[in-house]
């Protein structure tokens, strides 16, 4: 491996590609649910969370939940029940429906989908963003114009035209979900990741901008989904002295303490954005020599959160690279290089980087699931070519490009010695 030839020392700890940024105001909150015996799933940590959530995404309303796929179950739960009707026990929202849903992004982004029995339709990204293409779309809804619900995620923080995305879903009478669980605190024309969608679901992973180590919240303007939530999180009690269940329930709600940490941490929201921002162009910066593109935005029309930095390889740079479902193996070439080479070097220093995520249409348990490009099906056009290159602009994306450590306590002295091991698997 070309790069391994700089003598480059490892770091004695190792640098995460995103981890925890505590500050110690949460152990206030923490406290304060212990000292009060408030333990469970009802607390003034959590009032305080969902009315801050709310007020940072500028929604009515917020519902605090125990992570963010919960969050999305319900909203895809909401969302069928309003479309569809409510189904019988035993059988889901969207059950037997088309949904369109984001094609490069987490899995957790289509599992509600299929929790509530409907069938993903994938669509592609655009280069511009590496976000749902709008062109896509509309060629999704010319050919399935039935379909009445589309599930939108924006990636490691850089946001697309969710308001294009928005209009055509309105355009063809189909709700937003909106996955914001990447986005917490980005904006596009001012507005806030999370308050596009008729349904919104953030993040507090422990990898996200802010945590609770694990919770996420729903978001929404709609008190009747807010109620219908809290009762569904909460095993779908009835209104009665006992135990009284008609529907089907989940164990969903956040617990008090989770939720002290969340409280703790949403103050240094803006502030963990600003060193992610600073981590970001201190990348560009450093490779701009290189045959490399950072993440993708509208510079004019969106403020990213940076969540994580991530680059893609200049297609005509790229050395030889294959890889099957688990194992990847590339040939090293003089001024060329690829994700596997480069990952395998930050690797080799002590520091995390990871491919980007896989394209769902590209995992084998969606791959009977039909997949959108801007030029027709992917999947019936596997080769087709569009201006500007291949029409699976995922596949594409998927390919040559990497994310690169972005842990917001990285030092500049660590993360310049980062930029020169990327540089070096270009010699």
């Amino acid at each position: 491996m070309n790069c391994k030839k700089m003598d480059i020392k490892p770091f004695e700890k190792r640098v995460w590609l995103s981890s925890p940024t505590m500050h110690g105001d949460e152990l206030k909150y923490i406290t304060e649910a212990y000292d009060t015996n408030w333990m469970s799933t009802i607390g003034e940590n959590i009032n305080k969370v969902e009315s801050i959530a709310a007020e940072k995404a500028n929604v009515k309303y917020a519902v605090a939940l125990s992570c963010c796929t919960a969050a999305l179950h319900l909203c895809v739960k909401s969302a069928g029940e309003r479309l569809y009707g409510k189904p019988s026990i035993g059988h889901g929202a969207v059950e037997g429906k088309r949904v369109f849903c984001s094609d490069l992004t987490f899995n957790a982004t289509l599992n509600p989908v299929m929790y509530e029995g409907g069938t993903p339709v994938l669509i592609d990204s655009e280069r511009d963003s590496w976000n749902m293409d709008p062109v896509a779309l509309e060629k999704a809804f010319e050919m399935y114009p039935d379909v009445k619900l589309v599930v939108y995620a924006e990636l490691y923080g850089f946001p697309g035209n969710v308001r294009q995305i928005k209009e055509i879903c309105e355009k063809h009478g189909a709700l937003l979900i909106e996955d914001a669980a990447e986005a917490m605190g980005a904006t596009w024309e001012g507005k806030q990741c999370g308050s596009f969608g008729d349904y919104s679901a953030i993040s507090y992973n422990g990898n996200k901008i802010i945590t609770g180590s694990s919770g996420g919240c729903l978001l929404t303007n709609d008190i009747e989904v807010v109620n219908k939530a809290r009762k569904w999180s909460t095993q779908a009690r009835e209104d009665a002295v006992w135990y009284q269940h008609e529907e089907i329930g989940y164990n969903y709600r956040m617990s008090n303490v989770i939720a002290g940490v969340v409280r703790g941490q949403y103050v240094y929201l803006e502030e963990h954005i600003e060193q992610k921002k600073a981590i970001y162009e201190r990348y560009k910066e450093g490779l701009k020599e290189l045959p490399i593109k950072m993440n993708p935005f509208d510079a004019e029309k969106s403020k990213p959160n940076y969540w994580l930095s991530a680059m893609i390889i200049d297609e005509g740079y790229m050395c030889k690279q294959v890889r099957n479902d688990s194992v990847a193996w590339y040939t090293p070439e003089n001024g060329k290089s690829c994700p596997t080479e480069i990952l395998e070097a930050i690797s080799s220093i002590n520091a995390e980087g990871r491919p980007i995520w896989k394209p769902m249409h590209m995992q084998p348990m969606h791959k009977m699931h039909e997949f959108v490009t801007r030029a027709d099906s992917g999947r019936a056009n596997t080769n087709t070519y569009i201006e500007g290159g291949c029409a699976d602009i995922g596949m594409d994306i998927f390919d040559r490009g990497l994310c690169l450590p972005s842990d917001n306590k990285m030092t500049e002295e660590q993360q310049s010695r980062i930029i020169d091991v990327i540089k070096a698997c270009f010699e």
